[in-house]
């Protein structure tokens, strides 16, 4: 199926698998991008170096296009930046709105530039800086997101103009992916109701399945938060060897323009701790499962390929009962 991203990006089909930290690896990428479809590796949980030697991996792998996922407000954003132009990655996409000079720096390498939005005027502003395309998520998708439903702020998805669907959730739950099988049991046993928005975990609304952890973040009083997060921290900076002057400084910048507390902002810089917990080690008593509304939909673990095999024929299927198409 052609469309403006396949044609963009050269992927035979308009699917994208979004970056998830701790998720999207090597492996899961290239099977993703052999099925097809644009896999983007989560690079916000990696060090450069290991992003360097995980793009060298999925390239030695695949010769299909991928891309890599950047946290905007990361403090070495322009190391990273260099390392996609360097190693001749397809596409840069990012959670939060990258600042005009990422854009200008990533375009004039002829990097496509592909920002998550969650507002008009979010959109409207990246455009403006030349982002060659936008992801669209509304409040039911995973991690951090907003108050608006995607049907809400984007009425019109693959039927009705939009140029191809990106998913997180869905990959996560198939046989490629590296989530431990506790993991994806969880995710398989939640309802739709079992998948609650929460602030407490750093400050920012951040879309996740409901568990005995998710509930004492949420009835924690100020002391118990900020030792839960000195804690975190403490084990988050080991793992990645930043300074705890880079950990605080990464923390401020989530801090600025929000009413954080101090145990949030540590919290906020070493949140990928607590899903490492739950997605590398398995411990859902201790971690936190980012997870669009859709898990409560999801009973299946398919693989990458069977799985953009079944998007494809569904929406295929779809069009054709559409009048005019």
């Amino acid at each position: 199926m052609r469309t403006a991203l396949t044609e963009l990006v050269g992927v035979r089909h308009p699917v994208v698998q979004s970056g998830m930290g701790w998720v999207a690896g090597p492996r899961l990428v290239t099977a993703v991008a052999e099925a097809g479809a644009l896999g983007i590796l989560g690079s916000a949980t990696m060090t450069p170096e290991r992003l360097r030697a995980a793009i060298r991996e999925v390239k030695s792998r695949t010769d299909q296009p991928f891309g890599v996922n950047l946290r905007a407000d990361a403090g070495d954003a322009a190391e990273r930046v260099a390392i996609l132009v360097a190693e001749g990655v397809r596409v840069a996409s990012f959670a939060l709105a990258p600042s005009r000079e990422l854009v200008a720096r990533l375009k004039d390498a002829g990097v496509v530039v592909m920002p998550s939005v969650g507002a008009r005027r979010h959109a409207e502003k990246v455009a403006a800086w030349g982002a060659d395309a936008i992801v669209v998520q509304g409040g039911e998708g995973g991690g951090h997101t907003g108050p608006v439903a995607t049907s809400v702020l984007y009425k019109r998805q693959l039927a009705y103009g939009a140029a191809g669907i990106a998913m997180g959730t869905r990959f996560l739950l198939t046989s490629e992916s590296t989530v431990p099988a506790a993991v994806k049991a969880a995710y398989l046993a939640a309802s739709v109701h079992d998948v609650v928005v929460t602030d407490r975990v750093d400050g920012l609304p951040h879309r996740m399945l409901r568990t005995p952890f998710v509930a004492g973040l949420e009835g924690a009083g100020r002391g118990g938060a900020l030792v839960r997060a000195v804690r975190h921290a403490a084990a988050f900076r080991r793992l990645s060897g930043l300074s705890w002057a880079r950990l605080v400084r990464d923390g401020l910048a989530m801090r600025r323009g929000r009413d954080l507390r101090w145990s949030q902002v540590l919290l906020a810089a070493n949140t990928p701790m607590l899903l490492r917990a739950a997605m590398v080690e398995g411990r859902t008593d201790v971690g936190v499962m980012a997870a669009g509304q859709v898990a409560g939909v999801i009973s299946d673990l398919p693989s990458c390929g069977a799985l953009v095999g079944r998007i494809m024929a569904e929406a295929e299927a779809t069009l054709r009962r559409l009048p005019g198409v």
